[in-house]
């Protein structure tokens, strides 16, 4: 079956590059053109560079030619998430504080993936310095729905999702703290893995023993995600939480077979967040999937209560820490929810941290628990559908207030406060056309687990076939 160059996955197009069947000049023009097409509508990629994205394309298809050995993204193009560190590029993090900053080095995750031989042709939207899961920053601008151009797109890595739903890239890094991969995979009828911590190892990184934020891959289906963890995963001595497991583990046969599994389900985390009807009745109409899989489905919740606590007493520890000397030289013009988040890390004592600890301890285990009955817990990703891109935040879930700008990411915080890995897959859309995913959790450290769920799901469902319209043009096909 034919498909247009930029819509094919990124194992196909890695495939037609190695046997030659198209060059990698062809394939960076035809992102390219997608690129100068579909992101003035968006404002997905920023700080592109096509002179240099096609000189390294003429030397990629030269090294084939030469008969040297390639990596395995070798000609793929890809753009970097502002907020990770890539040599020949900005990194702002979308802060006015940063806005002429190149780094010298590349960060780890961004070393893999061109020592895999991926083309960096430019950088990904963020907010500024990926606080919210709304991409918008004075820097760049505003990051918009590809579904609906008055949507948001969601964040933190809302430029890498509609980069990646839109065809000017195959596949995208992200990162995720709160929900950073989730949230935008969700928004833009994408796939996004927030791998257990350590999975996917981070340098540079300040809180270098937190478990909080991990990087992680967004692509158009789950098998490119198992594509990109081979390349993206493994063990590295400057993180000290990395696994001491290689990256070709995602590279094994999957056995898409669900017949027996215990899924857990929760609309709402057992009753303790607000969340909008059209997504519970969206999780509702999932169950039939999984029952028709053969699995055993079953409405149940481990009660985490104990996150709301842990994640914003570690996270806004975690901010102060990693940002407290440019808020010092730039505080002025650093938008109010971020001075509003590290001021809340400066506040806090250390019995503060201490009792987020032990509140961790308890939630931890008792996760572990739940998970020694399930196999897997399916739970919304966002408690709404893509709001109105004009507002920071939703003020308001099902009549309920939210106190300040991350109070509706519990759906995806309180995941993150676990540590368990979690992946978003597309469930479908709203009845006004907004996509909206649902959020697999898997027991400590089975991210392949996770992945293979998500792969069976996709696969019984096809949602995540459905493209934005605006992205839709009919040349530059393969075969």
């Amino acid at each position: 079956m034919e498909k247009a160059i930029y819509f094919s996955t990124a194992q196909e197009l890695a495939k037609a590059i190695q046997t030659r069947q198209i060059s990698a000049r062809e394939v960076v023009e035809a992102h390219l053109e997608q690129i100068r097409r579909t992101n003035p509508h968006v404002n997905a990629i920023v700080s592109l560079s096509e002179e240099k994205a096609l000189i390294e394309a003429d030397q990629a298809d030269k090294k084939l030619a030469s008969g040297e050995k390639v990596g395995p993204f070798h000609g793929l193009p890809i753009a970097i998430k502002d907020t990770h560190q890539a040599v020949g590029f900005p990194a702002t993090k979308g802060s006015l504080a940063l806005k002429d900053y190149f780094p010298t080095q590349d960060e780890l995750i961004v070393e893999r993936i061109r020592h895999a031989g991926a083309i960096v042709i430019g950088k990904t939207n963020v907010p500024e310095f990926a606080t919210g899961a709304h991409t918008f920053n004075k820097v760049f601008g505003v990051t918009r729905n590809p579904y609906d151009l008055s949507r948001t797109a969601g964040g933190s890595s809302g430029g890498a999702a509609v980069a990646v739903t839109c065809g000017m890239i195959p596949f995208a890094d992200g990162s995720d703290m709160g929900g950073s991969c989730r949230y935008p995979a969700s928004f833009n009828n994408v796939v996004g893995l927030r791998p257990s911590p350590g999975r996917v190892p981070s340098y540079p990184k300040a809180a270098l023993y937190s478990p909080m934020a991990v990087q992680g891959p967004i692509t158009r289906n789950v098998a490119d995600a198992f594509f990109m963890m081979s390349v993206i995963a493994g063990p590295d001595d400057r993180s000290p939480l990395s696994i001491d497991e290689p990256g070709s583990i995602f590279l094994a046969p999957i056995d898409a077979n669900l017949k027996g599994l215990r899924i857990a389900y929760s609309a709402d985390f057992g009753g303790i967040i607000p969340v909008e009807q059209a997504v519970k009745n969206n999780l509702q109409d999932q169950m039939k999937v999984f029952s028709d899989l053969g699995c055993y489905v079953e409405e149940a919740c481990p009660d985490l209560t104990e996150a709301e606590e842990v994640f914003q007493v570690l996270r806004a520890w975690e901010i102060e820490l990693s940002y407290s000397e440019l808020f010092d030289r730039f505080r002025e013009i650093m938008k109010p929810s971020f001075i509003w988040n590290l001021e809340k890390g400066r506040a806090l004592r250390g019995i503060d941290i201490g009792r987020a600890e032990k509140l961790r301890y308890q939630l931890y285990h008792r996760i572990r628990a739940f998970f020694e009955k399930y196999d897997a817990l399916i739970l919304p990703v966002s408690q709404v559908p893509p709001f109105d891109a004009d507002l920071e935040y939703p003020t308001e879930i099902a009549g309920v207030k939210m106190e300040n700008y991350i109070d509706w990411m519990r759906s995806c915080y309180y995941i993150s406060a676990v540590g368990n890995p979690a992946l978003s897959v597309p469930s479908g859309f709203t009845s006004d056309g907004l996509p909206l995913g649902i959020q697999i959790v898997g027991p400590h450290r089975k991210d392949f687990d996770v992945l293979k769920i998500g792969y069976t799901f996709e696969q019984a469902t096809d949602y995540g076939l459905q493209r934005p319209k605006l992205a839709l043009k009919d040349d530059l096909h393969i075969s």
